[in-house]
């Protein structure tokens, strides 16, 4: 059963997203207004990560989309709940380590299949993501986040996925979803990386690692 905790300063989604949750067969574990109060309840309960936050874009308290899915992502698989015709916003959280995004006009099944697909293990690419993206071109240029470049240093390098991970102290999942983004990153700028190899090129090309001393 997926553990999922609901941040966003509005009770009426989070109601209806909890209904609908648990009707699903998910575990809502937590349902609150902020990034801070839900750590300070985990604090508090001793409670264990969910497998995915379904966050809010903006919440009231002033926190900033960066800070927010900074603080949750190295755990929990972060979902962006929100409005999807803000690309700068998307873009920042994604850098973030955010999975995904769904906007708050979407069917509510999309929703579901959002938490189970990220719950799985699996990248979220959705239409509202690629729109967002698609509509930014300063991300097409735009630099890997700090995490990325390290996940695919050492990737790059020769380091299996699950190693990776155990490396970084982060899941499986989060490596896994860090490569995915990096090939659409280096995809979306016409230099695509399908293969192990083609992303060791790129962290070259890159000065992410070194290139081989030639014998």
């Amino acid at each position: 059963m997926t553990r999922v905790a609901l941040i966003d300063d509005h009770e009426s989604v989070r109601l209806g997203l909890e209904a609908a949750l648990r009707r699903d067969g998910h575990d809502v574990v937590y349902s609150g207004v902020s990034v801070s109060a839900h750590l300070a309840w985990r604090q508090e309960t001793g409670a264990a990560p969910a497998d995915v936050v379904l966050l809010d874009l903006t919440l009231g308290d002033g926190a900033t989309i960066t800070e927010n899915v900074v603080r949750l992502a190295g755990e929990s698989a972060v979902i962006i709940h929100s409005v999807a015709d803000r690309p700068a916003s998307v873009r920042e959280a994604l850098a973030a380590g955010a999975a995904g995004v769904v906007s708050k006009s979407s069917p509510l099944e999309d929703v579901l299949a959002a938490v189970r697909t990220t719950a799985g293990g699996e990248p979220l690419n959705n239409v509202e993501w690629a729109s967002a993206v698609a509509s930014d071109r300063e991300f097409a240029d735009a630099q890997l986040a700090a995490r990325e470049r390290e996940v695919l240093r050492l990737y790059a390098a020769g380091l299996p996925l699950k190693a990776v991970a155990d490396r970084l102290g982060i899941a499986y999942s989060t490596a896994k979803e860090n490569i995915t983004r990096i090939r659409v990153k280096y995809t979306d700028v016409g230099r695509p990386a399908p293969t192990k190899v083609d992303l060791l090129r790129r962290a070259i090309e890159d000065g992410i690692v070194d290139a081989p001393a030639e014998s």
